[in-house]
């Protein structure tokens, strides 16, 4: 192998590795059976979403991750890879990944880690349909918001009866 040939392929090690220094998580996939205009859009959504995705070679993927926490996905790279990864948000990849499968009935997941912890397909499919941060603040904020309203209403409606019938009588008479 030549030394420029060495080199090409520490280049792609090294950028391998500066994607996933400070990563939330990293989804491995097999993207067989996706046509170009399809990855073109998975790529477009992945980009929007902050999250990277590109096919690289297994063997230079493993040389990358080893000895870093991302080493356990070296098993799991076997066939066609490609690897998602997401610095800000750890359900994010595999939960758009997991749509796209849907869209395309095609590719299928390999393995995972998210936040430090190795998941194997099954896993990162359960990762998968975990909702968004924002969807959950908003369910959350659904469900506290919900009891305030009718205490708020309850309080409103006893200042409306003040002065006349008690609450209890009022809501008979209705």
């Amino acid at each position: 192998m030549s030394v420029e040939a060495k080199e090409q392929k520490q280049a792609v090690i090294d950028e391998i590795k500066a994607k996933l220094d400070g990563a939330e998580a990293a989804v491995l996939i097999d993207y067989m059976g996706i046509t170009v205009a399809q990855a073109d859009e998975l790529r477009k959504t992945l980009r929007e979403a902050d999250i990277d995705y590109t096919v690289y070679k297994n063997t230079l993927m493993k040389r990358a991750i080893a000895g870093t926490e991302f080493e356990p996905l070296g098993d799991a790279m076997k066939g066609p890879s490609a690897i998602a990864i997401s610095k800000t948000d750890a359900t994010a990849p595999g939960r758009l990944l997991k749509k796209a499968m849907k869209d395309f009935n095609k590719m299928e997941f390999k393995a995972g880690v998210v936040e430090g912890t190795y998941y194997d397909k099954d896993g990162i499919e359960q990762i998968a349909s975990i909702p968004s941060r924002e969807e959950l603040l908003a369910k959350f904020m659904g469900s506290i918001q919900s009891p305030v309203s009718k205490f708020v209403r309850t309080l409103a409606a006893i200042a409306e009866d003040k002065g006349g019938a008690p609450a209890a009588d009022a809501a008979e008479a209705e």
